[in-house]
């Protein structure tokens, strides 16, 4: 699919195609952080340079929009709490259901230690997301909890 563009450079439209195009540009780095740059690069196993910052800005960008509050975005909620805690599944369960309209899914494991793992894929205002991940972690039994973002939406439901 393309979109028509101004083209500031020529007077008039241009066609864009919705894949995003690859926009050179560059950057000046101290040598310490291009060393560490690169170190980098070959551990975790990028093909370049440029795809690893390219996936540190998109990070950044999620974070700014994450900031920006009322932005929608999806990402998931990962708990680990003590099943054995009273009343704490039905406490988790009651917050889950108040947000229903942000929580699509749920997958619930049980680990060693009478400990279990939850994951919850969720989508919405990133301010209420942070809402919703705030209240279940702050459960008394719940062990750890981290909300992760991504501004990449799940397609429509319905």
């Amino acid at each position: 699919m393309k979109s028509i563009t101004e083209n500031p450079k020529r007077k008039g439209r241009v066609e864009k195609s919705r894949r995003d195009r690859v926009c050179r540009f560059s950057i000046s780095l101290p040598e310490s952080l291009f060393i560490q740059l690169n170190q980098m690069v070959e551990a975790r196993g990028f093909e370049s340079r440029s795809q690893a910052i390219a996936e540190l800005i998109g990070q950044s960008i999620v974070e700014y929009r994450e900031e920006m509050g009322n932005e929608v975005m999806a990402g998931t909620i990962t708990l680990v709490y003590d099943h054995l805690k009273k009343d704490l599944e039905r406490k988790l369960r009651e917050i889950q259901y108040r947000y229903a309209k942000e929580i699509i899914s749920s997958q619930h494991v049980h680990l060693e230690n009478h400990h279990s793992l939850e994951v919850l894929l969720v989508q919405g205002p990133a301010d209420r997301l942070k809402t919703i991940a705030d209240e279940l972690v702050t459960c008394k039994g719940v062990k750890h909890g981290k909300l992760n973002i991504t501004s990449t939406l799940l397609p429509p439901l319905h």
